[in-house]
């Protein structure tokens, strides 16, 4: 089930540090950013292997989510706030701020048979 962790962040008068290395619960073996969305949904998939942390680093913006028994709706909106999906978990993002960077780390490199796109009944 998706669930949001948060990062360790170091603060003082220059600023922020957050880590990310230890925290994440898997090897990462994909890495990929997503910014300049217009109004469109992002997503919309769930995977056979695959499990990620999203994190907004800028901006702001909604996952949706759906592991075929319950459905959630996450706000992500600091960068130290990270959102766990488990490859069950059928997602959109949507409702980008505009200055949003959405970056995600995977546990998987990308397989285009690893996604499925058919979202569960309800």
């Amino acid at each position: 089930m998706a669930h949001i962790i948060n990062l360790t962040t170091r603060s003082d008068k220059r600023g922020n540090l957050t880590v990310i290395e230890k925290e994440i619960p898997f090897a990462i073996k994909r890495i990929f950013y997503i910014y300049g969305v217009d109004d469109s949904e992002r997503g919309g998939h769930r995977h056979k292997e695959t499990v990620q942390a999203a994190i907004c680093i800028h901006g702001s913006c909604i996952v949706s989510n759906n592991n075929g028994k319950v459905k959630e709706d996450f706000l992500l909106d600091h960068p130290n706030k990270c959102l766990i999906l488990e490859r069950e978990d059928y997602h959109t993002m949507h409702h980008f701020t505009p200055d949003a960077v959405l970056l995600v780390l995977a546990s998987t490199p990308f397989d285009a048979a690893d996604y499925i796109y058919e979202p569960y009944h309800d």
